[in-house]
């Protein structure tokens, strides 16, 4: 055989090998999305039938959740007003269940880099598994409230984690963590309600869901491939760019030079080579507004809408009732959200500025529509509440995607955890506008 023959073996050897690396990690990528939101995902559609039962055993008052607010709604409605309203909004559960994830989103980016990324992805796993157990072993109202914070914090920390791991992949596996995110909550609200129609008992169906933990270690450590030197249980440094698939990246830096030789020009010569100083960070930060707020405008028109306009958009006298016109809006929301964010191979919006204008021009049309009641049919909601999640959905995969493509390979990772608490702030600032406007429509 000769040398150019053994040559040819080698390459084609080598290129079988790299496709199946590259799927291998964008599949890994895909369950580690529906994972990580999953169990937060469980969790707001458990914690209702919990929280009942504690009250039937303690008969001690306990909140809703947000999924499932409206499944006794025509049997414990205590609105006299205009609009059939729940007591409470759906707003206020929103806030609760957020708040967990937006402080780590806020904080963790600056010093979470000295935590290697095997021991964070432990901690996430620990934490979806005692949401679960928690949950379903609760004898109290404080313990489930208790597991639904385990997994908002494992929500949280596993985005930012995870979106920062993919700077050392191919970028392509971007749009297998989207499509997973998207894919989790159509998936986990409807599997629960799948095993507990059945006939299973809400807490056998969290101890059955201690699969997906399982499945997140199983997806991180055995099926995707990584760079021979990535720093899995130390805090070494790596290069990104040696990692991420493609052609050379071009990219528009997210600060200007010059000012940015300003503000850093105490820094020196080894610095600016190793990790981010706080002060690099900041800069960073300040250039990532470009992404970050219109993304966190996105998410706070959609949830205005859907935690504060859609429970008052009730159509009465059709074939399907308050409760059930409410979990449709929600279906066809999360559709809408698992499509778009799968899209992003065929599919690519550099300005996310005009999907904030469209979601707020949503929001001003429901908010008249609840006001003046000029909708004639509730089909046109559906249409409207999916458009509405295919919107939300562009713009989360968009953001991350060219803020991947766009920064500096030093400071891409943190970049892609630091934007992460775009959407997270958005859904909070909704929920606390959201709350007053839903006591101003039922009190009239």
């Amino acid at each position: 055989m000769d040398r150019n023959s053994i040559n040819s073996d080698l390459l084609l050897t080598t290129d079988n090998q790299g496709r199946v690396s590259y799927w291998r990690n964008v599949c890994g990528f895909w369950c580690l999305g529906l994972c990580n939101n999953f169990a937060y995902v469980v969790m707001l559609s458990a914690a209702h039938d919990i929280l009942k039962q504690q009250e039937t055993n303690n008969t001690l008052p306990s909140p809703p959740t947000a999924i499932h607010l409206f499944q006794s709604h025509h049997n414990s409605s205590n609105s006299s007003g205009h609009y059939d309203c729940n007591p409470t909004s759906t707003a206020a559960v929103l806030l609760a269940d957020i708040l967990p994830t937006l402080f780590i989103k806020l904080f963790a980016p600056f010093f979470i880099h000295a935590v290697p990324y095997g021991f964070r992805v432990l901690l996430c796993i620990g934490s979806a598994t005692a949401s679960f157990l928690v949950v379903s072993l609760s004898t109290s109202v404080g313990m489930s409230i208790l597991g639904v914070i385990f997994a908002s914090v494992s929500s949280g920390l596993g985005e930012l984690s995870f979106l920062a791991l993919t700077v050392y992949f191919d970028r392509a596996v971007l749009s297998g963590w989207g499509s997973g995110t998207g894919g989790a909550g159509v998936g986990g609200a409807l599997l629960y309600s799948a095993l507990t129609q059945s006939g299973l008992t809400p807490q056998l169906t969290l101890l059955i869901m201690l699969l997906v933990p399982a499945l997140m270690a199983a997806s991180y450590y055995f099926l995707l491939v990584f760079p021979p030197s990535f720093p899995q249980w130390s805090r070494g440094e790596a290069e990104p760019s040696v990692f991420v698939g493609g052609s050379p990246q071009e990219y528009r830096p997210l600060v200007d030079d010059e000012q940015e030789d300003q503000e850093t020009s105490e820094t020196t010569e080894s610095e600016k080579t190793g990790a981010l100083s706080f002060t690099e960070k900041l800069i960073i930060l300040k250039g990532l507004l470009w992404f970050i707020v219109p993304l966190a405008v996105v998410y706070f028109a959609e949830y205005f809408i859907n935690q504060g306009l859609l429970e008052l958009l009730f159509f009465p006298d059709i074939f399907l009732s308050h409760a059930e016109q409410y979990r449709w809006y929600q279906t066809l929301y999360q559709a809408g959200v698992f499509v778009s964010r799968s899209s992003l191979c065929c599919l690519k919006i550099r300005c996310i500025g005009v999907l904030s204008a469209l979601q707020c021009v949503n929001a001003v049309l429901l908010t008249l529509a609840v006001y003046y009641q000029f909708l004639p049919s509730v089909w046109m909601v559906f249409i409207i509440v999916l458009y509405e999640g295919l919107l939300g959905g562009a713009a989360y995969v968009n953001t991350f995607y060219y803020i991947s493509k766009e920064t500096g390979d030093r400071e891409r990772e943190f970049s892609m955890a630091a934007a992460s608490v775009g959407d997270s702030l958005g859904i909070a600032l909704s929920g606390a506008t959201a709350m007053p406007l839903h006591h101003h429509f039922c009190s009239l």
